[in-house]
């Protein structure tokens, strides 16, 4: 079941960042000259400043390394109350925050193992695939 969101980012550089997830990769921005990986999305590397940025397809595997409930309505109905949120660090040392698949904070524990799921949602501009993580 196709799940609504709130509208996401668009324009240079994320609609890239957002055909891979709809083709079911995690791609990020690997500098060309540092080789450090910039996200979010950049138009420069955040490290060194160079312009030269490859998409890489990252392992999609990580773990949870801090999370958060939201019991407060920010999207005006868009999103369940409660809302988990999860920041994973994904294997190549980037963070990310994303949406358990298939766990809530009762479950949780530093540092556990997940892998990346993508989930079909729906925003105003149209379906989309949302990278997210389920346990490993």
């Amino acid at each position: 079941m196709t799940q609504r969101r709130p509208d996401r980012v668009l324009g240079l550089g994320h609609d890239e960042f957002w055909r891979w997830c709809n083709l079911g990769e995690l791609r990020l921005q690997r500098c060309a000259n540092c080789a450090k990986i910039s996200w979010p999305v950049v138009k420069a590397c955040e490290h060194c400043g160079d312009a030269r940025l490859v998409w890489e397809r990252l392992s999609g595997r990580g773990k949870v390394v801090s999370w958060c409930t939201f019991e407060r309505d920010y999207y005006s109905g868009v999103l369940p109350i409660p809302w988990e949120t999860i920041l994973v660090e994904l294997e190549e040392g980037v963070l990310f925050i994303s949406n358990p698949t298939d766990f809530t904070w009762k479950d949780i524990s530093l540092n556990m193992a997940v892998n990346l799921a993508f989930v079909d949602c729906e925003d105003s501009a149209g379906p989309f695939k949302l990278p997210a993580f389920g346990r490993a």
